[in-house]
């Protein structure tokens, strides 16, 4: 197991100094869903929504999300970012599987350090965003296996979950 880079020799938390690491095209996907009723499910794909379009505001917020990435997390470098991608997919309830909206977020820049939690970042406010929007029609809604999916570029190479 590679030690946690966010500490000093002295245990203390910093942020990483990146200033030696070579500027790579970076990528990261990570993806979520959002577990309703199949009501509400009905109710964000009919466009009706008494606060709107839920799934584009989602988007927006998703993306505007992995821009304040660093403002949130507090030893996260502030990076240029050079794209965010945002796609939504709605699933009917089927056998025992919930009713859900799955997300996922796509983050790249061209820089010293990843963008692994600006991915991340995205998919969860923009899944926070669809609980905001429904909440008055559903508050039984649950965030669900947020996790990366795939990170490129950089010393460390790719990685893509099993």
């Amino acid at each position: 197991m590679q030690p946690l880079t966010h500490f000093d020799a002295q245990g203390q938390a910093h942020m990483v100094d990146v200033a030696a690491k070579s500027a790579t095209h970076r990528v990261a996907i990570a993806s979520g869903r959002i577990e309703m009723l199949p009501a509400t499910l009905a109710l964000i794909e009919s466009g009706n929504a008494k606060k709107g379009d839920v799934l584009g505001i989602a988007r927006i917020a998703g993306i505007q999300g992995a821009k304040k990435t660093s403002d949130l997390i507090p030893l996260c470098h502030p990076i240029a970012l050079t794209r965010v991608a945002m796609e939504f997919t709605t699933v009917p309830a089927s056998g025992s599987q919930a009713a859900h909206v799955w997300c996922s977020a796509t983050a790249e820049t061209v820089g010293p350090t990843g963008v692994e939690m600006e991915a991340l970042t995205a998919v969860q406010v923009a899944l926070l965003t669809i609980y905001d929007m429904c909440k008055a029609a559903d508050r039984g809604m649950t965030i669900t296996d947020v996790k990366l999916l795939e990170k490129h570029g950089g010393k460390s190479g790719s990685f893509v979950a099993g």
